[in-house]
């Protein structure tokens, strides 16, 4: 018999889709929870996002960081944020910016898979070629949000953008990727650089690549130009494994592992204080769609696989580990694909097909 542990988790359906895959989500975790019989879920929703902005002039309340961090939550479950009624800097950094760097969530962990009976556009590609962990640095960087605008609508405007890199935030993530690879049996560290031409920001992290990396004498490690880097997703997969990037660099290379994997519907993330000092958060890296959103037609998988993610974080190994052998195991048959995957199945029905498939192998 298990003793019964409650998890408190946040849940923001967001825009566009957010609303149509993010109940699927729920669906299948509450599911989960009731197949294992050893923990369940405290679910508290939230309404933030467009609607919420449009009708309080801001996306979240102005004490909407201090609820979550004060709630207890072990988790928050986000769907896509973004309407073309507002812009996309507004909607960033009115809600995800926000949780991400208030909350330390430091480790945003990306994977890239191309998962059974999925096909890639990349010709003659398989599973076993597609298989790689990004490991993005998620509070400074590019998007440290430190610059300004003066003489608006001058011909003397000027803008500034500011790069920021911490010595403790870039060793932070480095280690991490080095003992993620070390604990998962992966043989590799690439780091995605660009230091030929941005000679202080990037020389620095190839200089504190190579200190970390002298730590961990039984893992590989290369360092590669961001744009040659990019060419190697698509020519040469199957040589990487795990990437540890900046924050601009890793957003672009996963949303290019989404594309070479079969589709954006098919890629989940994990933005993780592995500290637990604050809640880590589970998205699916889709933006909300809004040219299909309300036509039960979207993906759900991305969302799900957040969910798993969620499930390996929380310590629940064995249904994270049911959960991705049946989303796995649905795709393979090809019997239950929405449109992005060349199919005609409904939001909910690919959702139900994944939960029956779930209940089939738990037996």
């Amino acid at each position: 018999m298990y003793s019964m542990g409650t998890y408190r988790l946040a849940v923001i359906p967001g825009d566009g889709i957010g609303p149509e895959v993010i109940p699927e989500s729920i669906l299948t975790l509450t599911s989960l929870a009731e197949m294992h019989g050893g923990f369940q879920f405290d679910l508290q929703h939230f309404d933030w996002g467009t609607d919420y902005y449009l009708r309080e002039g801001v996306l979240m309340p102005t004490d909407g960081l201090a609820t979550l961090a004060q709630g207890g939550f072990d988790g928050i479950l986000l769907g896509p944020v973004g309407d073309p009624r507002v812009p996309d800097h507004v909607t960033l950094w009115g809600l995800l910016l926000p949780l991400r760097q208030t909350f330390d969530q430091y480790i945003n962990l990306r994977p890239v898979r191309l998962l059974p009976g999925v096909r890639s556009p990349l010709a003659e590609k398989h599973p076993k070629d597609i298989d790689i962990v990004c490991i993005r640095e998620n509070t400074e960087g590019e998007y440290a949000g430190a610059g300004g605008r003066i003489h608006q609508g001058t011909e003397n405007e000027v803008a500034i953008q500011s790069t920021i890199f911490t010595r403790k935030g870039t060793e932070r993530i480095m280690r991490y990727a080095f003992e993620y690879a070390r604990q998962s049996g992966r043989k590799k560290v690439t780091s995605a650089t660009k230091s030929n031409s941005m000679q202080y920001n990037m020389v620095f992290w190839d200089d504190v690549f190579r200190q970390v990396a002298a730590e961990y004498p039984d893992i590989t490690h290369e360092q590669q130009l961001i744009d040659s880097l990019g060419a190697r997703f698509v020519s040469s997969p199957e040589s990487l494994d795990v990437v540890v990037a900046s924050n601009l660099f890793g957003d672009i290379l996963t949303d290019l592992g989404a594309a070479i994997s079969g589709s954006m519907g098919l890629a989940p993330s994990a933005n993780l204080n592995p500290e637990r000092r604050f809640p880590s958060l589970f998205q699916a890296i889709h933006g909300s769609a809004p040219d299909i959103a309300g036509k039960g037609i979207a993906n759900p998988i991305a969302s799900l696989w957040s969910g798993q993610l969620l499930l390996d974080f929380l310590g629940e190994h064995e249904a994270a580990t049911l959960l991705m052998g049946a989303i796995e195991e649905v795709l393979a048959r090809g019997q239950a694909r929405t449109p992005d995957l060349g199919g005609t199945t409904t939001t909910h029905q690919l959702g139900d097909a994944i939960r029956e498939q779930m209940r089939s192998m738990a037996v």
